[in-house]
């Protein structure tokens, strides 16, 4: 759990236990104050779509924070509580077992947070970008696959080149399709957007697992990888689901073969090994042994 404090001076001494200090604003922290029931409701409907919600109680309970809590496990969203008595500090570090991720404190309550907590004190984040490890892929052939329902992902933030969405018609046999980010003569560049292939493909989510894409909703996270063995996370935003050409490509990953179905489209590219976005005989793959874990 971190220590967040209020915009203090003299707080020198107990520096190393603070993870922030909480002018105000944040780029990354929405503040939601909590006053009546439909405020609770307004704060859970942004869970997914910030990575902090901040939450202030007017009059101090238990069930709404229990409530956000519940609802943002197994998301990206994290909740700090902004706490204003010591006796606050309990139930917000044991709210459904487990507490907030955050408490936003003033000053002269640091020294007993400091000591409350204990081992349960952490002030760094979890590490916004996860390692992974992709496996070169051979392609071994491209063929018509008739006519069918693509899926458009448009993301609610722009990714850059060599970027894209891990999809592929075998959970734990994957590839990397890259985003519009690249524009030509004839199409300009949308970098909010991932082509990623035929309705029934699997594509890989922010926490690890794997979602058909007929499934995919609005405030859904999806893994933005790159050649870099980085996992970053976006947003989906809306997604645009129309009939159009398809190809299956298959290819082979350490003597294994899988396959992904995607539009006949040039905005369509696969990431190579070095990094760069072509439609070429080798491109980027992930296989389930490593980390990449379908249903």
């Amino acid at each position: 759990m971190q220590i967040w404090v209020e915009n203090e001076e003299n707080l020198d001494s107990n520096q190393n236990f603070i993870s922030r200090v909480w002018t105000g604003s944040s780029h990354d922290v929405v503040e939601v104050s909590i006053d009546v029931p439909s405020d609770q409701d307004e704060a859970i409907s942004l869970i997914g779509l910030v990575p902090w919600i901040l939450v202030r109680c007017s009059d101090w309970t238990m069930i709404p924070l229990e409530n956000l809590i519940a609802c943002s496990r197994g998301t990206q969203t994290r909740i700090a509580a902004a706490i204003d008595r010591e006796i606050e500090i309990t139930g917000a570090a044991f709210a459904l077992g487990e507490g907030v991720d955050a408490i936003l404190i003033p000053g002269n309550l640091l020294d007993y947070a400091i000591k409350f907590l204990g081992d349960r004190w952490t002030k760094e984040d979890p590490p916004e970008n996860k390692e992974i490890h992709p496996i070169e892929a051979r392609i071994l052939s491209v063929e018509s696959a008739g006519v069918g329902e693509r899926v458009c992902i448009d993301l609610t933030r722009r990714i850059n080149e060599g970027q894209g969405a891990a999809t592929g018609s075998i959970s734990g046999k994957l590839c990397l399709i890259h985003g519009e980010t690249i524009s030509s003569e004839y199409v300009p560049n949308r970098p909010f957007r991932i082509n990623a292939g035929a309705i029934h493909s699997y594509i890989l989510m922010a926490d690890g697992r794997t979602k058909y894409m007929s499934e995919l909703e609005t405030g859904d996270e999806i893994a933005i990888l790159s050649s870099f063995r980085y996992i970053e996370t976006a947003v989906v935003g809306r997604l645009k689901i129309e009939m159009r050409p398809l190809l299956v490509v298959r290819f082979e990953i350490s003597g294994e073969e899988g396959q992904t179905v995607v539009q006949q489209a040039e905005t369509v590219r696969f990431v190579s090994p070095t990094g760069d976005s072509r439609f070429s005989n080798r491109c980027k793959g992930w296989r389930q042994d490593n980390g990449i874990h379908g249903r």
